[in-house]
């Protein structure tokens, strides 16, 4: 029925904003120390997004929990090129659209300038319209240009066409409505869109905010929203979500282009499946027999077995009704042929941050490729007492209550299924499989400590050349011809002084966050080093306001930053066009010569009323 060796697509790149995370080492760290980023406010306060939907307090009690993003309001219109009066009648959702693209963009090492006119598409997820609420509220403008951008900068397919209008992408641009499945849905579409050839290259995932008193009482007014601010799933306690915001944008391309072209790979799709739940007893009530065969029809893409899946992402919204079901239709489909030792581990990532409706599937991938990749389930909140409804007893299914290590297999990679289930029926599906390299054996740990994707070594052929010489007219060097390499460059650039300094700063979270001692001897040609220092020249965007990091190893910056500190100037660059033998092994790590960056950021940056977009760190 299905074409069992459908290409693989490879994750070379990822980036989110969510609750208590606003990147993916952020979020990591959180799911990591099982912490819960669901927040409650007081409500008729004026304080805070729950004070401030709410001024009067006297709504249901329920409304005061949600996962929120921080700084919802902040936007460097003028990274995009989009004018003040624009970028005020622009849907938050639509700015975090345009700037998660750029940093997962970068995170896969791609310079977004260098994608104009290729065949790259853009697959998202959104389903909230709350923006548009408030502009109409605002009154209906009189100017032909505040008119255009009330409708252009508050509708669902603007959202993703304005991100192949800014990077000049010409491959498809599909927004995707189905509630709560919107973004794995927009997955499945990416996936199938490369293996169909209708795009080399594709950005996929989804974005959700909350702006709208009304709808959220509504959603606790039906008996939704969890009154306890918990998403209990798979508790005897669960009793209804709680609402979360966030974007993930995931970047994707076909496994045997991505391994040919030297990308760092996260983690590779097996497959997707999406279906219908038909007649059931209720628009929103959920069929297990439709679950079941979703995953079935995934698992028959693949070309696995029930039992080649460790972990399951659940939807896992807490609900009395959903979460019986899920258990139940996950049992069936993946206890087939499963050893008692061996049971399928779920969990669900809404116990940390909340329902993100739309966005709820990609952040659900996220989790389950940071998963695979550090080797590590993170702990299932709220999961104190199981759902009597489920006889845990009798089927192959652990709930993840603890923090546990990835079960070890022999002889293949670590997999990971995420569900996804939208109240107006379409379930989806996404079957994950870690990726191995030769120097990772199935079921180790990652080599490089679990900071992050890893790929194939790549050479690059290089040889001296005159300004304005076809490289491929020049013979390649012989290897004596060529001297170890003693100081690297990292080069960093922004559209202002305060986006250079800021991304400077970035490079300095870096350290702090993942170097914690640098080995004695790093020096240029070290992998981790050079790979920083290739990341910054090729796989970003240059702007006009530049500053460059010489560095040979660690000390040796720290030292260089000391001599400078009352200069901090930018070194000129030199003349002439040389082209350099460079490797791309591995994931690029920044975070050497902290001191040198700190000399280049001019100290600690104060708030600012505008988040400035610089190019992200590696």
């Amino acid at each position: 029925m299905f074409k069992k060796n459908s290409e693989p697509i490879a994750i070379v790149g990822m980036a989110c904003r969510f609750p208590g995370a606003d990147d993916i080492e952020a979020f990591w760290r959180l799911l990591h120390s099982g912490r819960n980023a669901v927040t409650e406010g007081v409500l008729g306060s004026g304080a805070g997004r729950v004070g401030q939907l709410f001024p009067d307090g006297k709504v249901n009690s329920a409304c005061r929990f949600a996962g929120f993003l921080d700084r919802l309001d902040e936007f460097d219109a003028s990274f995009f090129r989009i004018s003040p009066v624009e970028a005020q009648r622009l849907d938050p959702q639509q700015r975090m659209m345009l700037e998660t693209s750029w940093q997962a963009l970068e995170d896969a090492g791609i310079d977004p300038d260098r994608l104009k006119g290729s065949r790259t598409g853009v697959y998202a997820g959104i389903s909230n319209y709350d923006y548009r609420a408030l502009v109409l509220d605002a009154g209906e403008p009189t100017e032909p240009a505040a008119s255009l951008y009330s409708v252009t900068g508050t509708s669902f397919n603007t959202a993703i066409g304005r991100v192949a209008f800014a990077l000049g992408l010409n491959g498809p641009a599909m927004a995707l409505d189905t509630a709560c499945s919107s973004s794995l849905v927009a997955i499945h579409q990416a996936v199938s869109g490369l293996q169909r050839e209708e795009a080399d290259l594709a950005l996929a995932g989804g974005v959700h905010v909350i702006l709208s008193a009304q709808l959220f009482e509504m959603r606790a007014n039906a008996g939704m929203l969890s009154p306890d601010g918990r998403c209990a799933t798979f508790d005897a306690g669960a009793n209804g979500y709680v609402r979360g915001e966030g974007c993930g944008i995931l970047v994707l391309k076909r496994l045997s282009e991505a391994v040919s072209d030297g990308d760092r790979i996260w983690a590779v799709i097996r497959s997707t499946a999406v279906n219908q739940d038909g007649a059931t007893p209720g628009l929103t009530v959920p069929s297990q027999d439709a679950q079941e065969r979703c995953i079935e029809d995934a698992l028959l893409r693949a070309g696995l077995e029930p039992s080649d899946v460790d972990y399951v992402e659940a939807h896992g919204t807490g609900t009395e009704v959903g979460d019986p079901i899920e258990a139940r239709a996950t049992a069936a489909a993946y206890g087939k042929g499963r050893e008692p030792d061996h049971p399928i581990l779920i969990g669900s990532v809404k116990t940390n941050i909340g329902h993100l409706e739309a966005a709820a599937g990609v952040a659900g991938v996220i989790k389950a490729v940071l998963s695979i990749e550090r080797r590590t389930i993170p702990k299932h909140l709220h999961f104190e007492n199981p759902n009597p409804e489920v006889d845990w007893d009798r089927i192959p299914v652990r709930v993840t209550g603890d923090r546990m290590e990835w079960p070890p297999h022999s002889g293949r990679a670590p997999r990971a299924w995420v569900s996804g289930f939208g109240w107006s029926g379409t379930n989806a599906h996404v079957l994950l499989e870690g990726y191995e390299t030769a120097d990772r054996t199935p079921g180790d740990r990652d080599p490089n400590g679990g900071r992050g994707p890893v790929g194939s070594a790549l050479p690059v052929a290089v040889s001296p050349a005159e300004a304005g010489t076809d490289p491929a007219s020049l013979p390649a060097l012989r290897e004596e011809e060529l001297s170890a390499r003693v100081t690297r460059v990292l080069p960093l650039s922004g559209r202002s002084d305060e986006a250079l300094r800021e991304l400077a700063e970035r490079y300095l979270d870096w350290v702090d966050e993942g170097v914690e001692e640098t080995p004695a001897g790093n020096g240029p040609g070290d992998p981790l080093l050079a790979d920083m220092a290739w990341t910054a020249g090729v796989g970003r965007s240059h702007f006009d306001h530049r500053a460059g990091v010489p560095f040979r190893d660690a000390d040796v910056a720290r030292g260089t930053a000391e001599d400078r500190r009352d200069g901090g100037e930018g070194d000129a660059a030199p003349s002439g066009d040389r082209r350099v033998r460079l490797r791309r092994t591995g994931q690029p790590v920044a975070g050497y010569g902290r001191d040198a960056l700190r000399e280049r950021a001019g100290g600690p940056l104060g708030a600012r009323p505008v988040r400035r977009m610089a190019p992200g760190r590696p």
